[in-house]
């Protein structure tokens, strides 16, 4: 009979101590590996969501908030901004880049988000399979909203009102699936885009002065026309805002020639932005012709790191908006995250030398009964080696089981906990296997030999004659 069968024997003749430390041992793991797995795929998706995005301008609320729900989209909008509003700022000469996005409503838990063809080039996004969105209605795919619903090109979609996923089915204006993405890594896997009309249209909002056919550009247009039914009052007031638009841009020049060998002004940072990167439509047309059209937020990257002490301040005290850095409010996530899951890696730590401790118990208790079967392998000719590597192999192997256990209870229970989130935060991939986990099972496996040590040491040092001469 070999080791490994002695040991298993010997295991099997003490079921309530070996369960007792396989359980400790398994629950100490499981956290451990819950806790590195969260961490570690949190914090690659916050990296990969926010990498291109340097600020998210939104409507004034938490920080916090705003940059979870438009980055991560792990949370409801702070509000909606005023399309108008967001148009001038996007003038600034220190924005290179900002996408507007509409969020409202969800399919099956994946959040429908409107937004213009630059959110593609934001996040570095490629088609897998079929076209990008080129008219109301039509939406591409995350690849992970694509696999989990078998949906193809062609398919129709209907998308829920609100973010909840049990809420009130649009049913009256299905999606037309024209697009699925590649795999990126980031939030948008599990996301469905598509242009700013079809959420505005969804939800009842006019924007008749709206051009559908430069959607392609990335951009919403106003038509050039009036309708007949306008009354004298509406056109007057109208010239009397285009007059004053006009007015306003001769200042600007004015400004601008004057601060030419100087500092920007504050006001001029948000009227010299050249018109070619986002909306091309005038801005003054914009203000007279305003419907009501909002947004929910701009994912803005910037033009140069002179930007990072400028744009959030002047949005901040210069507009009904709110800028959030993306930067700062993931690292005060963290730091508020950090005190838990520092006090959850002690407890796991904790409970796993628990676990050492009754396998040291078992050990030693087991040692009072097993000594004369210890003394008669010695007379069959086992020498103190063998008997000291037996009973350092059983503790190694009770907390090597409970260990293997305890991944398995991780893995189980961040799937359990992956089906209960909403869709579009599912990141977490419960049955990858990372390489820090061989580290954690060797853990619990050095702490059952270290607990076995000493009764192995007092099977070294079996004299037969004593105890067979007690008997």
């Amino acid at each position: 009979m070999n080791i490994l069968q002695l040991v298993w024997k010997n295991i099997t003749q003490q079921w309530g101590s070996t369960l007792l430390s396989i359980i400790l041992t398994a629950f100490g793991v499981a956290i451990l590996v819950s806790i590195y797995i969260t961490s570690d795929t949190f914090e690659k998706q916050l990296d990969s969501n926010s990498k291109q995005v340097d600020l998210v301008v939104g409507a004034k609320g938490s920080p916090l908030q705003l940059i979870l729900s438009s980055l991560y989209h792990v949370d409801n909008p702070t509000g909606n901004i005023k399309l108008a509003e967001a148009e001038k700022l996007m003038q600034n000469p220190f924005i290179e880049k900002a996408v507007p996005i509409s969020l409202g409503d969800n399919f099956k838990g994946h959040r429908i988000v409107g937004t213009d063809t630059s959110f593609i080039g934001l996040y570095d996004l490629h088609l897998d399979e079929g076209k990008l969105w080129d008219k109301s209605y039509e939406v591409v795919l995350g690849s992970e909203t694509a696999r989990k619903n078998k949906l193809k090109i062609g398919d129709k979609v209907h998308g829920a009102h609100g973010l909840a996923e049990n809420a009130h089915v649009h049913e009256d204006h299905p999606f037309t699936v024209v697009g699925i993405l590649k795999p990126s890594g980031s939030i948008v896997d599990n996301l469905l885009l598509s242009n700013l009309e079809s959420v505005w249209d969804i939800h009842g909002i006019g924007h008749e002065d709206h051009d559908h056919e430069h959607e392609g550009e990335g951009h919403d247009e106003h038509a050039d026309h009036d309708h007949a039914d306008h009354n004298h009052d509406h056109d007057t007031s109208a010239t009397e805002a285009h007059q004053h638009d006009e007015h306003d841009h001769e200042h600007t020049h004015a400004e601008e020639h004057s601060h030419s060998e100087g500092t920007v002004s504050a006001d001029s940072l948000v009227t010299e932005r050249p018109r070619n990167d986002v909306f091309v439509k005038s801005i003054a047309d914009d203000i007279v012709q305003d419907k009501g059209l909002e947004i929910t937020a701009l994912l803005v990257k910037f033009s140069s790191p002179a930007a990072i002490g400028v744009v959030p301040k002047l949005v901040n005290q210069s507009t009904s908006m709110q800028a959030a850095s993306p930067a700062l409010e993931t690292a005060r996530l963290f730091s508020l995250m950090g005190v838990g899951i520092d006090y959850l890696e002690i407890l796991a730590y904790v409970i796993m030398i628990i676990a050492g401790l009754s396998v040291f118990i078992s050990l030693y208790n087991a040692l009072k009964d097993r000594k004369y079967d210890l003394a008669i392998m010695r007379t069959l000719g086992a020498s103190k080696i063998k008997l000291f590597t037996l009973l350092i192999v059983e503790g190694l192997v009770i907390t090597f089981i409970g260990g293997i256990l305890g991944l398995l209870i991780g893995h189980l229970g961040l799937y359990f906990i992956s089906t209960q989130t909403s869709q579009s935060a599912d990141f977490i991939h419960a049955f990858q296997l990372y390489s820090k986990e061989w580290l954690i099972l060797l853990t619990a496996s050095l702490i059952g030999v270290i607990a076995s040590i000493i009764p192995a040491i007092k099977a070294y040092n079996t004299t037969i004659s004593t105890i067979l001469g007690n008997k």
